[in-house]
């Protein structure tokens, strides 16, 4: 999918994202599965946000993802802050060249994007062909009790004197899954008006057990399910499940 306009927006909008815990999330992993490595690939990284901080901690970045718009910004961004992240223009689920990783991730329900099962397992696989022995695997998803109960049928919004939207989500076609429609109002500081840009946006969840068949289809070991940024086992009312797997020893 293409972000167009809503790349230059995505910041000011998720300015209150966790960002700082999906960092400590990867570097708890680290130690607690021995990854002495610092390669990480960042896959639909987005703006970069994500990629910077990484890059400023430990750890030697690649950024990927499918939006030209997005990665304009990540490359700003990263320029701005002084880290060198080299950033490609790739589908996850098409994934290919990028060489061997120690910890490979898709963060902010990135994942949730894909919106065939194909290409998740596809996903999946290229992400099993670009780690090292041993390296891991993690990505989080909603759960399938965000989509159907706290998506679905809501609307969002928010204002102030820059940018303000309306975001209205509905079921979509495909089980669990959710289109959102999301109209902003941005500031034209030149003429004083604002401009309004549309965009309709498609996220698709499992099942927990299917996302765990599909990774040991594509060879890992599952090392870890948990939810909500919390070491404990995924309920009923979770909102954020985190998968974190391995290229083990049976992948040699």
């Amino acid at each position: 999918m293409s972000y167009q306009q809503f790349a230059y927006l995505y910041d000011e909008l998720m300015n209150d994202a966790p960002y700082d815990e999906w960092v400590q999330f990867v570097k708890d992993r680290c130690v607690k599965y021995n990854v002495t490595g610092t390669r990480l690939l960042d896959l639909a990284c987005g703006t970069g946000e994500l990629s910077v901080r990484f890059a400023k901690d430990r750890f030697q970045v690649t950024g990927v993802d499918l939006s030209e718009d997005m990665l304009a910004v990540a490359q700003a961004k990263a320029e701005e802050k002084g880290v060198k992240i080299p950033f490609f223009q790739q589908n996850m689920a098409d994934l290919e060249g990028q060489g061997e990783f120690d910890v490979i991730g898709i963060f902010c329900d990135s994942l949730n994007y894909l919106q065939t099962e194909e290409e998740v397992r596809a996903t999946f696989s290229n992400a099993f062909q670009h780690l090292t022995h041993e390296g891991i695997f993690i990505f989080d998803v909603h759960s399938i009790y965000k989509i159907s109960h706290l998506f679905i049928n809501q609307t969002f919004a928010a204002s102030d004197d820059h940018v303000s939207y309306i975001w209205n989500s509905f079921p979509g076609e495909s089980p669990n899954s959710v289109e959102h429609e999301l109209s902003f109002f941005v500031l034209d500081e030149r003429t004083g008006k604002y401009d309004r840009f549309d965009e309709l946006h498609f996220q698709r969840t499992y099942a927990v057990q299917q996302y765990i068949t599909w990774l040991l289809e594509a060879g890992f070991e599952l090392l870890e399910v948990c939810a909500d940024f919390e070491d404990s086992e995924p309920q009923t009312q979770s909102e954020r499940i985190f998968f974190v797997a391995r290229k083990g020893k049976k992948a040699i």
